[in-house]
């Protein structure tokens, strides 16, 4: 756990909210502390009703913990990180022995795609622990029970994932195969007569978790009885649940992506996968409950978010911790093997080798791929910094295998993957801020208007608003950009010599006088430009408006 800790940790404080996640979510965190409006989270002027608040209010409560500290966003994931670990590693002391449990976390905090996510303020670290934490009650009491109390917490804790992302109730998919195991007699299964009520028990702690935050949103949503308010409820509990599932309109993916997910982002755990099957066959023959019950969950999420066509690589992150547990009792096997060890070793060696001179290559030859990407982040010398620090993370992998040799070849992969992960955020981090954060872009735009200008933003992302050095004015976010492009002007000139627009390029409209637009620079690949208040020709209509029909 310490070496988690300060895997997980590493970076923390030295950089801003980034894109496309972090700005969105630290911008309604801290207007609900401006503002004290916890129920009804909103994004500037607009509510936001994407996902339920319950992560916004924890990053709330650390900016105010920490006075605003710069790492406070990032507090949640890491002690979500933290917690998901430690339950795999109870979970598999509990159902096995100690070790087995070691072997569950370390399978997870060496899996790319953990580490990847718990080092950004997300919803899903959070929505992680929830599912795991639901998994963990489930688990003991059908498995270890009967242990009502836990089976209770479970059914909670999959609730509050429901405020969380609203996919916390993926966890009480746990009991379709242990009610079919039930009925087909499988050994070590909670057997229970005349208990009915205290499994309804269960399905009354769920709707009170949600209901914590549910009941006085509604009540006061309904009590208030405003249009705004009306389509909020609207959308957060019907557009963005059962219609995004259903209808997707977002990452429309094929329906083998996580497949491939998996193949790309869950290296180097499913590299165990063909070892083991022989195994989880013999544990099928035996029918080990133990070992189908959390596999099979992890083969019923896959199917349940392969099915609609709008899908993200995280979304099936909250399996991860089951298949680890599906695979860490034959963990001890396999590196008492000569060949397993090896090759970890060896593909410590590889991967060291590969970022070295993937670092080097694009450090000493600048190609047309490593210009573009340098050129995306404005960094100068064709981002040579940037290259070092991958050369950095391959001397990382390599460090390991010379440290741990081919005999402790599964410790060396472990400890190059996690040597990998606290130099590469320390070392990019300072690099990469003041453009992936907006920050520089809204230190010029600040610097360029002076202490006596006022600022309004146009078509702008969430770092914008975030990173704004004074006040600004802006006229919603999800309006039409041509809409929120007049009412900025009409803004603009009620005093032309102090106002400025503040926008991206692909807002500048017809009316727009080229030579007068300042350009800013580059954050997140995306150019923005200042408008000045004689930057716009009098009495012009922007041709996107004028060819628009009349409202009756």
């Amino acid at each position: 756990m310490l070496f988690a800790l300060v895997v997980l940790a590493a970076g923390i404080g030295m950089r801003d909210p980034w894109p496309p996640d972090e700005p969105r979510f630290a911008l309604v965190a801290r207007q609900m502390l401006e503002s004290g409006q916890w129920l009804f989270p909103h994004r500037g002027m607009e509510l936001y009703a994407d996902k339920p608040p319950l992560l916004m209010w924890t990053e709330a409560v650390w900016m105010w913990l920490t006075g605003g500290w710069r790492g406070a966003f990032l507090l949640t994931s890491l002690f979500s990180g933290l917690g998901t670990l430690a339950l795999v590693a109870h979970l598999g002391r509990r159902l096995w022995h100690p070790r087995v449990g070691l072997y569950a976390a370390a399978i997870v905090l060496t899996t790319m795609a953990f580490v990847d996510m718990v080092k950004h303020g997300q919803i899903d670290p959070l929505s992680l622990f929830w599912i795991t934490l639901a998994n963990t009650g489930l688990l003991l009491h059908c498995l270890r029970g009967p242990d009502w109390k836990m089976y209770w917490l479970g059914c909670f804790a999959a609730g509050l994932g429901v405020i969380t992302k609203g996919v916390g109730v993926i966890a009480l998919l746990m009991l379709i195969p242990y009610a079919v195991m039930r009925v087909r007699q499988w050994p070590g299964l909670t057997r229970t007569q005349g208990d009915g009520w205290r499994w309804a028990g269960g399905a009354l702690a769920f709707l009170l978790a949600i209901a914590l935050w549910l009941a006085p949103m509604l009540i006061t949503a309904y009590g208030l009885r405003t249009p705004e308010y009306l389509a909020y409820v609207q959308d957060i509990l019907f557009h963005q649940t059962a219609d995004r599932y259903a209808n997707s309109w977002m990452h429309e993916e094929d329906p083998w992506f996580f497949l491939l997910v998996i193949l790309r982002l869950w290296l180097p755990t499913w590299l165990l996968i063909p070892f083991l099957v022989p195994r989880w066959r013999e544990a099928l023959r035996l029918r080990e409950p133990r070992v189908w019950m959390p596999l099979v969950w992890f083969v019923l999420i896959l199917v349940f978010f392969s099915l609609p066509s709008g899908k993200r690589a995280i979304y099936i992150v909250p399996g991860l911790p089951m298949l680890a547990l599906a695979m860490a009792p034959y963990i001890g096997d396999l590196l008492k093997t000569r060949w397993m060890p090896r090759l970890a070793f060896a593909i410590t060696l590889v991967t060291g080798a590969v970022f070295v001179g993937v670092g080097a290559w694009a450090w000493m030859g600048a190609p047309a791929a490593a210009r573009r990407i340098a050129a995306g982040y404005e960094l100068p010398d064709n981002g040579r910094a940037l290259w070092l620090c991958v050369i950095a993370a391959g001397i990382a992998f390599m460090v390991a295998a010379a440290v741990c040799r081919p005999r402790r070849g599964a410790l060396a992969l472990m400890l190059g993957v996690g040597l990998a992960w606290i130099v590469w955020p320390v070392a990019t981090y300072p690099l990469l801020n003041a453009n992936q954060s907006a920050a520089q872009l809204m230190s010029e735009a600040d610097a360029r208007i002076g202490p006596e200008g006022q600022l309004a933003l146009v078509s702008w992302r969430e770092e914008v608003l975030y990173q704004a050095r004074r006040p600004v004015v802006e006229f919603g976010f999800v309006r039409d950009a041509a809409l929120q492009m007049a009412d900025a002007r009409a803004w603009q000139r009620a005093d032309p010599a102090h106002r400025w627009i503040l926008l991206n390029e692909d807002a500048l409209d017809s009316c727009v006088i080229r030579e007068k637009v300042v350009d800013v620079g580059i954050a997140n690949r995306v150019r923005s430009a200042l408008l000045p208040g004689d930057g716009s020709r009098v009495g012009c209509v922007p041709e996107a408006l004028s060819a628009a029909p009349v409202a009756e």
